[in-house]
């Protein structure tokens, strides 16, 4: 179960951090170049694993309400989509500042085989999403004897 997100922008973020590490006083006071949050929204770190009646998936997800996550499935694959608003307005006397950003993210999961996809569930609490893939019940198959006459 492990996915490898493409990133049309990673070679512009490689060049940048080499640029860095080659003239650390040349970058020194500037803002850094990268492209990920502005063009691509963000992408929430994700971690898997799998228990022993469940696989799970856990996403940071820090200033996200629960009402804007989705979490679907379709065709065996798990999508965990949604977006992150935030506003802060500051209003003061002499002094206004308003600062929003905003941003939507999708990571994408082809489900393994042997899993229940009618009881998924899904938990959002304190920035983290959890979501439990229960895997089917496979009845242990007992040996049996049998005599030969």
């Amino acid at each position: 179960m492990f996915l490898t997100k493409y990133n049309p922008l990673r070679e512009l973020n490689e060049l940048e951090r080499k640029m860095v590490a080659g003239f650390p006083s040349f970058s020194a006071g500037f803002p850094s170049l990268s492209f990920e949050g502005d063009l691509l929204g963000f992408s929430p770190v994700v971690n898997t694993r799998e228990g022993e009646f469940a696989y799970h998936v856990e996403a940071d997800l820090p200033g996200v309400e629960k009402e804007d996550i989705k979490v679907d499935v379709k065709d065996n694959i798990l999508t965990i989509s949604g977006e992150r608003k935030h506003k802060e307005e500051v209003k003061r006397e002499d002094y206004y500042k308003l600062e929003s950003s905003y941003g939507k993210f999708e990571r994408s999961f082809t489900l393994p085989k042997g899993v229940d996809a009618e009881n998924i569930q899904a938990v959002s609490e304190k920035g983290v999403l959890e979501v439990i893939i229960p895997k089917l019940k496979s009845e242990t198959k007992k040996s049996k004897k049998i005599k030969v006459k």
